[in-house]
C-alpha cells in the first residue's frame, strides 16, 4: 500500500484543517515544526496564515534553508493563500523582511482580493480535478500576477489566476481545507503518490 506520509507546516494558520483534509485523502498527516520532522515526510502543505509571519518563523525555527532544499530536490508541495505567496519566486508588493521558498515561476500579489471583511467564497472549474465546480474560500486572499512558461494555470476568478501548478508544486489562493470537500487534497495526494512510486517498485 503506498500510502504517502505528508506534513503541513505548524508554524501559523489552519494546520488542524489541513491534517483532517489530507488524513480523508488517505494519506498520514503530520505537523512540522522542526527540520528533522521535515525529513520524514513525503510531502509537505503550506496553510494559510499570514505569510510575513510565516516566513520569519520559518528562518526562526531553522526550516527556511531545509524547506528551500527539499523544494529544490522535487518534494511535493502544495500552498493555499499565504502558502501560495511563499511559493512564488517573486512577491510583487513584499513585507520588509519577507522571504519566500520559491518553486513556481509566478509573480503573486498579497492581499489583492481585500481585506478580512471582504472575504467570499466562488465556485470554481479547477483543471484536473472532475464533477462539480470546486467551492473556494477566499480569505485576504492572493491572485497571481502573471507565470511563467513552466507553471501551469488551474483556474481562475474573475479573471484572476487563483490555482496554479509546476512540477511537484501546487499552489491555491483558495482554502479547500474548509469546505469538506477533498478534492483538491486528493489531488495533492496523488501528486505525492506518484513521486513516490519509483521508489516503492
Amino acid at each position: 500500500m503506498n500510502t504517502p506520509v505528508i506534513g503541513v507546516l505548524a508554524l501559523q494558520g489552519d494546520v488542524r484543517e489541513h491534517l483532517i483534509a489530507l488524513a480523508a485523502a488517505d494519506a498520514v498527516a503530520r505537523p512540522v515544526r522542526r527540520p528533522e520532522e521535515l525529513a520524514g515526510v513525503d510531502g509537505l502543505v503550506l496553510p494559510g496564515g499570514e505569510s510575513t509571519t510565516i516566513s520569519k518563523l520559518a528562518v526562526l525555527f531553522g526550516l527556511m534553508e531545509p524547506l528551500r532544499a527539499r523544494v529544490r530536490d522535487g518534494m511535493p508541495v502544495y500552498g493555499t493563500c499565504a502558502g501560495m505567496i511563499m511559493l512564488a519566486d517573486k512577491i510583487l508588493d513584499p513585507r520588509s523582511g519577507q522571504e519566500t521558498l520559491g518553486g513556481i515561476d509566478m509573480i503573486v500579489r498579497r492581499n489583492a482580493f481585500g481585506r478580512q471583511n471582504e472575504s467570499f467564497e466562488a465556485a470554481l472549474d479547477v483543471k484536473g480535478i472532475p464533477g462539480d465546480p470546486v467551492e473556494g474560500v477566499f480569505i485576504r486572499a492572493p491572485w497571481v500576477e502573471s507565470v511563467g512558461a513552466g507553471a501551469e494555470v488551474l483556474a481562475e476568478h474573475d479573471g484572476h489566476i487563483v490555482a496554479v501548478r509546476q512540477g511537484n508544486a501546487l499552489a491555491t489562493s483558495f482554502h479547500p481545507e474548509l469546505t469538506g470537500d477533498h478534492r483538491v487534497h486528493s489531488l495533492f495526494v496523488d501528486m505525492v503518490r506518484a513521486n513516490r512510486a519509483p521508489e516503492s517498485l
